[in-house]
């Protein structure tokens, strides 16, 4: 009865892809007017691409967008260093996380778009690529169509780093009997914590499909020469300017980001603020928009780095977060102060940063917990709690050295989840 039901909701929700097709037409089209890149190669989402070369066997790794590529680096790299000849496909969603393949990895990976959830896209997709040997998903990225198609072709599917909010879980619940035989198909599931482990039982996965192998994030590689480029940046800014980055930040955040600057220069009014959006369509009108409220901007895309008069340095570049949290004294991450569920915390811990997010954080909600916990972040919500924190913070060195020490020995506590989904992988390879 089970298996009738879901046949049938399955083919209810792919008739309703199809109905949508129009207006993933039209979404690519307006997406496309703030970033170019969704204009292009749109043959992909539909299946239509030169076959890949004929191969005995290719590995598939998903990652939907630009973070999670980036928490995938690692584990392709190591995969690449131990099975050179092994050839690496790698699918995303969006043009950030193609550019972030294309970057970190230039011609060793195949790199295409996963097609939409359509049958007959994903026969096409399966025909110029062979069958995979693995199906490697990161974080949570379930496609009923497209795992039906792996379970049909007998292509095992790891669903590693997978993170399962409770907002998330609460919505799955609505459609369990859609999504409970997608989860029972998945060959094994690497879940972050306890908690996201919980929640993919609750949606039927059993117990011997789990590993809680904790979050990939804390085995960032910081690059050799960070310290150095961070520190000839800050120079240009003049090395005695108090610095705080504000990072990945959606609508709605920047009128509140640039309300607290406007309180933290009364008393610090050499501040300087390093401001990056989230997504690039954004930059034109984040850099508008802040020099209508009356700062002086410099964009790193300008090659301009600014100066002692700089007032916001406008990160509108991908792939440099790294470096501009490293120019930073103390780090805000964005996303939290709107309803989006925040972003990585790790990144500004992995370099010692003081950490402040915002009420929403549901999506690093236990990593958040614990920062917080161990007085590493603040969970703070007015302009007047933010403005407050970051003066203290700016003006107390030996209070960021204490903030920076718990946070680095709290990283360095929770590494090791690259090499324990490294060992759940080969055996399958």
């Amino acid at each position: 009865m089970l298996n009738f039901n879901y046949s049938i909701l399955r083919l209810f929700y792919t008739g309703l892809l199809y109905l949508l097709i129009p207006f993933l037409f039209l979404r690519l089209i307006w997406r496309g007017f703030y970033a170019r890149a969704y204009w292009q190669r749109w043959g992909e989402r539909f299946g239509f691409f030169h076959p890949l070369p004929k191969q005995e066997k290719i590995l598939w790794i998903h990652a939907v967008s630009f973070g999670e590529v980036q928490a995938a680096i690692p584990l392709i790299k190591l995969l690449q260093v131990d099975y050179p000849h092994l050839p690496l496909l790698v699918t995303t969603m969006t043009p950030t996380g193609s550019q972030r393949v294309r970057d970190a990895f230039g011609n060793t990976v195949y790199h295409l778009y996963l097609p939409y959830d359509l049958p007959d896209a994903l026969y096409r997709f399966f025909q110029r690529i062979g069958r995979p040997c693995l199906l490697i998903l990161i974080e949570t990225e379930l496609w009923i169509n497209a795992l039906e198609a792996c379970y049909q072709r007998k292509i095992p599917v790891l669903l590693v780093n997978a993170r399962l909010s409770a907002r998330s879980a609460k919505g799955y619940q609505y459609i369990r009997a859609l999504i409970c035989p997608v989860v029972q198909r998945l060959t094994l599931i690497a879940a972050q914590t306890t908690e996201d482990a919980e929640r993919f039982m609750r949606l039927g996965a059993n117990a011997t499909q789990l590993q809680v192998t904790g979050s990939i994030k804390f085995d960032l590689h910081l690059p050799e020469q960070l310290t150095e480029q961070a520190n000839l940046l800050r120079a240009q800014w003049g090395d005695a300017r108090p610095i705080w980055i504000a990072a990945s930040t959606h609508a709605g955040e920047e009128s509140l980001l640039l309300t607290v600057l406007k309180q933290v220069r009364t008393s610090l009014p050499n501040v300087l603020l390093i401001l990056v959006p989230r997504h690039p369509e954004r930059f034109n009108n984040v850099a508008q928009y802040c020099e209508q409220q009356g700062f002086s901007v410099c964009r790193r895309s300008q090659k301009n780095h600014g100066n002692l008069t700089t007032d916001i340095y406008l990160g509108d570049t991908m792939g440099e977060l790294l470096l501009l949290y490293a120019c930073a004294d103390i780090s805000v991450v964005g996303g939290s102060f709107v309803p989006v569920g925040g972003h990585n915390p790790l990144e500004p811990a992995a370099l010692g940063l003081p950490i402040i997010f915002g009420e929403y954080v549901f999506n690093f909600a236990d990593i958040c917990k614990k920062l917080c916990q161990l007085n590493i972040a603040q969970q703070l919500t007015t302009p007047e709690e933010i403005a407050t924190a970051i003066c203290y913070l700016l003006t107390t060195p030996q209070a960021r050295q204490e903030i920076s020490k718990k946070a680095r020995g709290f990283i360095a506590q929770n590494r090791g989840t690259l090499f324990r989904l490294y060992h759940l992988i080969t055996p399958l390879l």
